[in-house]
């Protein structure tokens, strides 16, 4: 299969099997907990084992760090302007506040998924493997998320379809992120490139600690550190270190 191919259909995988679930038959907490530290030891693996390097190598040390702050700052903007909705509140599916809960659920997690396809396409900067692991982690890590906008939507209203259908809808701005990211990319200078790939290590590394480890570790299980370790090693077995 074309590697692009293969990445776009990564990248769409996640919201849709994760709207599925949710409408159908949503997974234990314990099961999402560990897919989001299997994202996470992936996402961590590929910034600093991969994308780091890559951009001090194509534009040096300083412009590495600023691309770093640069992408964590921007995720953090995304954050306040439109808070993120973590699976923990999942659990908040109950009376009358399901019906103004679930339009947010999906506006905030519509909005965090452009800039995940912006990271997946930007990955194939150092190489095309490189986006289609991160494609990997990314679609993991979207699962709990398509359950969470899926699952409220369906209990407030009872309409099954129309609810797998708006959530999978987040598929699209990662996939418009991946398009967006790819047009950047053309063309561009080292110094440049190296600056975007540093961001995107920022990005993850900000999506990592803020989002996916702390909701890992709120089903107060320890083993679920092996999950985080499991991304590491798959990551390590691809060949990128």
């Amino acid at each position: 299969m074309d590697p692009l191919w293969l990445i776009v259909t990564l990248s769409v995988l996640g919201p849709i099997a994760g709207s599925a679930l949710g409408v159908i038959r949503r997974p234990s907490y314990e099961v999402i907990c560990n897919l989001l530290c299997f994202a996470a030891g992936v996402m961590l693996a590929i910034s600093f084992l991969e994308l780091i390097p890559e951009s001090i190598r194509l534009s040096g040390i300083g412009t590495c760090v600023f691309g770093l702050v640069a992408g964590s700052a921007a995720m953090f903007g995304v954050d306040r302007l439109v808070p993120h909705i973590h699976p923990g509140l999942c659990a908040q599916e109950q009376g009358k506040n399901l019906q103004r809960t679930s339009p947010y659920l999906l506006t905030g997690i519509f909005m965090h998924n452009l800039p995940e396809g912006m990271a997946i396409s930007i990955g194939g900067a150092a190489d095309a493997s490189v986006s289609v692991t991160i494609a990997v982690a990314i679609a993991i890590h979207n699962i709990p998320e398509g359950v969470c906008t899926a699952a409220p939507y369906y209990l407030a209203t009872g309409r099954r379809g129309r609810a797998f259908f708006l959530s999978s809808l987040t598929a699209a701005p990662i996939l418009a992120g991946f398009l967006a990211g790819r047009f950047l990319l053309a063309g561009a200078g080292d110094n440049v490139l190296g600056f975007i790939v540093g961001a995107t290590a920022g990005l993850m590394i900000y999506i990592t600690a803020d989002e996916l480890i702390p909701n890992a570790r709120a089903g107060e299980s320890h083993l679920t550190i092996f999950s985080l370790m499991a991304g590491v090693i798959f990551v390590l077995l691809m060949g990128f270190s």
